[in-house]
């Protein structure tokens, strides 16, 4: 079940009148945290909602497995995934800023809760606004309310949290645009790290998103990587979200401690 959970928490978007790869620049110089910050958000997101189909390979320690997956995001306010194999629905997830859904049909199974529990069952702190952010090639956290120190690793700027001693974060940038190229997040006592790394972005007409990303999560009951490839999205339909659990299935209860 947690293989399924993981590619619907992860997986999304592309394509609609697309223009050409976006070029991107070097770090050359040392320059003010705030103005990465700033030049990160300039670049925008002018969509109510968003629908997409995408491909994604999932890998663990003991299996391998292609999907499909149809995502429909309503900007700010829910996202609704769909995971399909030979074109069967498994799965489906809806999740809210204050709630997550989710069942899949093998062992006939749902989930209703917050995200509490969900970030500690996925090993990662998890709310709706960082999984929408992951989705869409953003920052996963509000980096306005952080403080971070500033370097050039790989000819990319890299900005480093230094405010909690727990966890450490760090967002690495192209210095064209400022798109984000990775994002990581190792929590040492935990002795979890997850990274999600976005190879290359495409212009829209709504907005700039990444072509393709890759997730490598590892935590000490083993390691997940998740490549999710785009290919078709739509903006500003008016979508449906059906969610519905079939009858009969179990409801799980995953532990918050």
């Amino acid at each position: 079940m947690k293989k399924y959970l993981a590619i619907l928490m992860i997986i999304v978007l592309s394509s609609c009148k697309s223009k050409a790869v976006l070029s991107e620049g070097t770090a050359s110089s040392t320059i003010l945290a705030e103005k990465i910050i700033e030049n990160h958000y300039n670049n925008k997101t002018n969509f109510s909602t968003l629908y997409i189909k995408s491909s994604a390979r999932y890998q663990d320690d003991k299996q391998t497995q292609n999907v499909q997956a149809e995502i429909k995001i309503k900007k700010d306010e829910k996202i609704l995934v769909s995971i399909r194999v030979l074109g069967f629905t498994m799965a489906k997830a809806l999740i809210t800023p204050t709630s997550v859904q989710y069942y899949e049909k093998i062992g006939n199974k749902y989930f209703e809760g917050d995200y509490a529990g969900l970030s500690n069952w996925l090993g990662t702190d998890l709310d709706f606004q960082k999984v929408q952010n992951m989705l869409l090639g953003k920052a996963m956290d509000d980096l306005h309310k952080g403080k971070y120190v500033v370097s050039i690793m790989e000819k990319l700027y890299k900005l480093e949290g230094n405010s909690d001693a727990k966890t450490n974060k760090s967002f690495f940038f192209e210095g064209e645009n400022f798109l984000l190229k990775r994002q990581e997040i190792n929590q040492v006592l935990q002795e979890r790290t997850m990274q999600v790394a976005y190879p290359d972005y495409k212009k829209y007409d709504e907005m700039i998103l990444p072509l393709s990303l890759a997730i490598d999560a590892r935590q000490k009951e083993g390691k997940t990587n998740i490549d999710i490839e785009y290919k078709t999205a739509t903006f500003n339909e008016d979508l449906s979200f059906p969610y519905s659990v079939p009858e009969g299935y179990e409801r799980i209860y995953i532990d918050k401690n």
